[in-house]
């Protein structure tokens, strides 16, 4: 008996060593390709570059009205219902913990019908234009027609690839097989959000495969040898799209964000293109 004890304690810290090693891992490569700075990047560029201003600005009632309603629906409905089955679990942090639940919930909404009813058209603008702003002008011709204007949203033309994929039923039902996380105090909210980063930062770069010309298993490769960095910026990203009201703005530097990012790595100004994908054109076509 105390032999298996024995046994099952060094398999435990073995386990365990073996998870810690790949965290470790996980986190030197996020802070290496200095990911996690892109969601800020994109902040103060977007602030500081009123040409990118005008898709914020033609979606901002329609989306803060959208907000405004989900939020007050989902506080007003469901706030006491999870409250009082986290409090079983969560004890006297439920009152956080549910806010928190609430806030994702919400921005899930808010993502989901404005990403595929209001804000499509605009993020796609926001995104090549920030990539126009960067002189990263040949790729976006990929995939879309570029005429002269006095500034990179006016030079944007027809769209000649269809635009970021839509929210799917199978992004949907991830989410909800990971809500009970939840119900586990403290770490498992921050599990829950730290899943969520996982899966926006998949696609985050969407836009830029796609001006690439990658197919899924390409684009697949890429991700799987970048977890750590996209995971970084999606669960930046998510946690300041979790933030009331100004959910929309951060939807749109976040655009920025990625848009800044893809053209560092177009440009070969990433930590992430050096050693593992020196040409991002030649990673392409040894995948296929």
């Amino acid at each position: 008996m105390s032999n298996f004890a024995s046994n099952v304690q060094a398999k435990a810290q073995e386990v365990a060593k073996e998870d810690y090693e790949k965290a470790r891992v996980l986190l030197s490569d996020a802070a290496k390709s200095g990911a996690y700075l892109y969601p800020f990047k994109g902040i103060l560029y977007f602030v500081t570059h009123r040409s990118l201003w005008k898709p914020f600005y033609s979606r901002i009632l329609p989306t803060l009205g959208l907000t405004a309603g989900v939020l007050g629906s989902m506080f007003f409905f469901t706030y006491l219902p999870q409250l009082a089955i986290l409090v079983f679990v969560n004890g006297p942090l439920a009152v956080f913990t549910t806010v928190l639940l609430i806030l994702n919930e919400s921005s899930t909404i808010v993502n989901l019908v404005s990403r595929n009813f209001l804000l499509q058209d605009a993020l796609l603008d926001t995104f090549d234009g920030t990539l126009v702003a960067r002189d990263a002008t040949e790729i976006v011709s990929e995939g879309r027609q570029l005429k002269s204007g006095p500034d990179p949203i006016a030079r944007l033309g027809k769209i000649l690839r269809s635009p970021f994929s839509k929210f799917t039923p199978k992004a949907l039902v991830r989410y909800i097989m990971y809500l009970p996380l939840n119900f586990i105090p403290v770490v498992g909210t921050v599990l829950f959000i730290l899943i969520q980063g996982r899966t926006r930062g998949s696609s985050v770069h969407g836009r830029y495969f796609q001006l690439k010309g990658w197919t899924a298993s390409q684009q697949k490769d890429w991700l799987k040898r970048h977890t750590a960095p996209y995971t970084t910026f999606g669960t930046i990203a998510t946690l300041l799209e979790m933030i009331p009201v100004v959910s929309m703005f951060f939807a749109f530097t976040n655009t920025v964000g990625a848009a800044l990012w893809a053209a560092d790595i177009e440009q070969k100004n990433s930590q992430m293109t050096q050693g593992t994908a020196p040409n991002l054109r030649e990673t392409a076509k040894k995948a296929e």
